[in-house]
């Protein structure tokens, strides 16, 4: 039997989940580049990326990925891999300009199909890209599979803050721990002057993480090159490792895995 009646993925140590209350935060970059940072600060582990927004999947333009999964006999698809991590999105089993229009039991199905009928192991680490939101995938997720903690990706901005919070009180309430919030395009700076700006304010999440008792994991710029690479398939932690960005993902990854184990031995103190 699973941890709390849930079944683990075969071969699969953690699941970690990045989660955002809303659209256009950067979650998907943030979830690419996670993995991948996972991966980098420790090349003997095996990484995964699932893809679990089954309406706008975008992990396959951002890992440079394309075509259908090979089905073997024990009728497991195997996930397509790129830059040594792999992946598996819904991207991958329809055609890229078709609609999506399913029902909520539907997507249920779908995302129990990418869970269960992919041959993910062995893993260290699976990272699921979650849709925005708190509906019915992320319900799905948290009752079939053990997660082991979530992060939650937001940009500064008061109405964005609104949304994440209602995110860590939904991972509250299902029973998985957040890990913390990732600040996203945090600041920007001017690339002829020199001078930089917080745009979408800085004090708001600094109060919020504060009232929720939760840490900043990382701060993400606001910068053109992230744009640049999820739309050409080519993550920045991939073409230029040591720059600043790359450094400030590798310093979510470390967080993350520090933090697992800490939230695991709190649940467990928590118990009867």
């Amino acid at each position: 039997m699973g941890i709390g009646g849930k079944f683990p993925l075969a071969g699969v140590k953690h699941i970690i989940a990045v989660a955002s209350g809303k659209g256009g935060v950067g979650k998907s970059a943030t979830a690419v580049n996670l993995a991948l940072a996972l991966s980098a600060r420790n090349p003997a582990h095996q990484v995964g990326l699932l893809d679990a927004d089954v309406y706008g999947p975008s992990i396959p333009t951002m890992m440079n990925l394309s075509g259908q999964p090979e089905v073997t006999k024990q009728n497991l698809m195997k996930p397509l891999t790129n830059y040594g991590i792999k992946c598996m999105s819904m991207g991958f089993l329809v055609e890229e300009k078709a609609a999506i229009v399913w029902r909520g039991l539907m997507v249920m199905s779908a995302i129990q199909k990418m869970l269960r009928q992919v041959l993910w192991g062995p893993l260290d680490y699976l990272v699921i890209d979650m849709p925005p939101g708190t509906g019915d995938t992320q319900l799905t997720i948290s009752q079939n599979v053990p997660v082991d903690g979530a992060v939650v990706v937001s940009t500064p901005q008061d109405l964005a803050l609104l949304d994440a919070r209602r995110g860590v009180e939904m991972f509250k309430q299902v029973g998985i721990p957040v890990l913390g919030i990732v600040e996203n395009m945090s600041v920007f700076q001017c690339p002829k002057c020199h001078e930089q700006t917080h745009i979408f304010g800085h004090e708001s999440i600094q109060n919020m993480c504060q009232e929720l008792n939760l840490d900043i994991l990382a701060s993400i710029p606001l910068d053109i090159r992230i744009r640049e690479a999820s739309d050409k398939g080519e993550p920045i932690l991939i073409t230029d490792p040591e720059a600043s960005l790359s450094k400030a993902y590798m310093q979510l990854a470390e967080e993350v895995v520090r933090r697992i184990p800490e939230k695991q031995q709190r649940t467990a103190k928590a118990g009867p």
